[in-house]
């Protein structure tokens, strides 16, 4: 199939491109403490940095001795075609400055070696500390940050932003001390032998300051948009791969491709760019590089036929501006690494230095777990603070003791699940508080609180895993029975039992090859299994069938009868059997009490399970109601 134009379909395609990415294109400014962080970063590594720049500088010096080496042995040369030169003696300097300067050459490509080693060595450490630095702040931070940020920008940044900040060593820190040590000790060298010719020697210098400066920053500018396109790019890669059934189910191929082939063509024109831009500074520098070398041979040579300098010394001359003429080249690399390396520490330091907003008190004390019962207490919540977004829930309060079961029900976005994202404080209350035997749930350790509150999502996650290392995750250390037992009570053993490889099955990449009422049966085994206090069940029974939602029931009442049980479903099945059943509208209970209870108080209860039994027996509402 051939690949679509970009302009085949652009206004259904741009449309589909977040307008918060296709538009930004601003990048921090330049920060120089970026580079000093990540600086002591490598310092931390002190015997390879040490060995880096020990083999740096004496790199550079070698570098320095051959051109000498070589105006020795041109002057050596040149003895021999004198009548009264003592031609032994003139072969053997020339034989040993030959020897010298192979001696040097061989040392100066060891040293070489040496620094290189060690600064890929160093930036791969950096790059191995960063990766797991940003690992583990991603799991830290708060499901606030997580729900504003996209999966695909996180990738990109654990992946090319880490590669940008480990070539800072390399062609950085090491290869900018080459450069000083050439250019600076060079310079002391030809203005000892001629300052005038020393001066035309290195008149290309600050050209070539100038134009990697400002090569720099445009460099800089396009490496972060860059950067922004790559992070989109991935971000459609992934939401296309996890969604390709309904891609191929719509036949939206061909869409799709044209989608990514709008942000492939706008990252292709910014690396053109900075191809461009690149291109042209390096052929500035090469070309400002050639107009003195041959400024050199037209002054040096006048200086030569004046008898003020010997050829060998204008061969020298000649032999270092050839040596410096490839530091030179990367001088534009350097320039390049310092703006990549800037950056992409910044994107990456600007998570590393997140604070998560849930996070553990000081003083905080695990969770003591006493007769198990959860309370709400006045509890109002807005996703959005500072005033902003409408509330979610106000002023809630029930309360679940440990073998009771509490169910939840409602309209949709009358705060069902937010209730089960406060119990274990994925999220903070605005007011009020959530307890647990009177102890905040913001006054204990989170690993503590979450050990003892299980959440069944109605959306269950599932990795790519046996699946009895799915159903163990919260407890690895389960015995096989106990995996066993809570498959059971989730009425999922008799199907395992009969794949071939029974509980050692390998399940899809989010449990693709299991059917939604399978897996929500996995995610029910995988949080009865630990030892929590609290189960809340978030629809969780929703892609199961009736039948197997009331075996599923009978099941868990043996291992949850010591438990606080709260069950939030949208199908009043699911909650008849509830101790209390709490009807929410708007985020405040409005009704709340019994199945029996609540369907002879006539309310909104009872008017939402009239209207789902007359559903399952098959009878329309509007043939109820005389067509009206």
């Amino acid at each position: 199939m051939s690949v679509p134009a970009a302009t085949d379909t652009p206004d259904r395609t741009l449309a589909l491109v977040p307008d918060s990415v296709r538009t930004r294109r601003t990048a921090v400014a330049f920060d120089a403490g970026v580079l000093l962080r990540i600086t002591r970063m490598a310092m931390a590594h002190p015997w390879r940095m040490g060995l880096g720049f020990a083999a740096t500088l004496f790199a550079a010096a070698a570098q320095l001795v051959i051109p000498q080496l070589i105006g020795e042995a041109v002057d050596h040369a040149q003895s021999l075609l004198s009548a009264a030169a003592d031609e032994a003696g003139a072969r053997e300097a020339l034989v040993r400055a030959a020897t010298l300067i192979l001696v040097t050459s061989v040392l100066r490509g060891l040293f070489t070696m040496m620094q290189n080693y060690q600064g890929e060595a160093v930036g791969q450490l950096i790059g191995y500390h960063l990766r797991l630095a940003l690992y583990a702040k991603l799991q830290s931070l708060s499901f606030s940050y997580h729900d504003r940020v996209h999966t695909g920008d996180l990738m990109t940044r654990g992946i090319l932003d880490v590669e940008g900040v480990k070539l800072w060593v390399s062609t950085g820190l090491f290869r900018a001390m080459l450069l000083v040590i050439l250019v600076g000790g060079g310079a002391w060298l030809l203005m000892s032998i001629d300052w005038v010719l020393g001066c035309v020697a290195l008149s290309f210098v600050p050209f070539v300051a100038v134009g990697a400066s400002l090569a720099r920053l445009r460099l800089r500018h396009l490496w972060y948009a860059l950067q922004e396109e790559l992070a989109v790019l991935t971000r459609v890669m992934e939401e296309n791969l996890g969604g390709i059934r309904v891609v191929r189910a719509f036949v939206s191929q061909a869409f799709e491709i044209a989608r990514f082939d709008v942000i492939s063509r706008r990252a292709l024109a910014i690396a053109h760019r900075r191809i461009d831009v690149f291109v042209k500074s390096t052929t500035t520098m090469t070309f400002a590089y050639f107009i003195s070398m041959g400024l050199v041979l037209w002054v040096g040579g006048e200086k030569v036929m004046a008898g003020e300098l010997t050829i060998g010394e204008l061969a020298a001359f000649l032999a270092f501006m050839a040596i410096l003429q490839m530091p030179v080249r990367q001088i534009a690399w350097t320039v390049n690494a310092i703006a990549r390396t800037s950056t992409c520490g910044g994107r990456l330091f600007e998570i590393l230095d997140l604070e998560a907003e849930i996070r553990d008190r000081p003083g905080a004390r695990d969770l003591e777990v006493r007769d198990g019962v959860m309370r709400f207490e006045n509890v109002s919540f807005r996703y959005r603070k500072e005033g902003k977004g409408p509330p979610v829930l106000r002023d809630v309060s029930f309360e679940v003791h440990p073998g009771r079961v509490t169910g939840i029900v409602g309209p949709p976005g009358s705060g069902k699940s937010t209730i089960a994202h406060l119990i274990p404080r994925y999220y903070d209350v605005d007011s009020g508080s959530v307890t647990i035997d009177g102890q905040d749930v913001r006054d204990v350790t989170l690993a503590s609180l979450r050990r003892r509150v299980s959440v069944v999502q109605q959306d269950p996650f599932l990795f790519t895993a046996a699946i009895d290392n799915n159903v163990n995750y919260g407890d690895p250390w389960a015995e096989r029975s106990a995996v066993r037992r809570a498959t059971e009570a989730a009425q999922l053993n008799k199907y395992v039992e009969q794949l071939p490889e029974g509980y050692e099955t390998l399940v899809g990449e989010r449990g693709v090859s299991l059917s939604g009422g399978q897996r929500q049966r996995l995610a029910i085994a995988r949080s009865v299994l630990p030892d929590s206090s609290v189960i809340v069940f978030d629809d969780s029974t929703a892609a199961v069938d009736a039948a197997t939602e009331r075996q599923i029931h009978e099941a868990l009442a043996d291992v949850t009868r010591d438990r606080a049980i709260i069950i939030i479903a949208h199908r009043l099945s699911s909650v008849m059997y509830a101790d209390e059943i709490l009807f929410l509208e708007e985020g405040r209970i409005v009704e709340r009490g019994a199945h029996d209870v609540l369907v002879a108080l006539g309310g909104r209860y009872a008017a939402l399970y009239a209207l789902q039994t007359r559903m399952s027996e098959g009878v329309p509402e509007a043939a109820e109601s005389g067509g009206t």
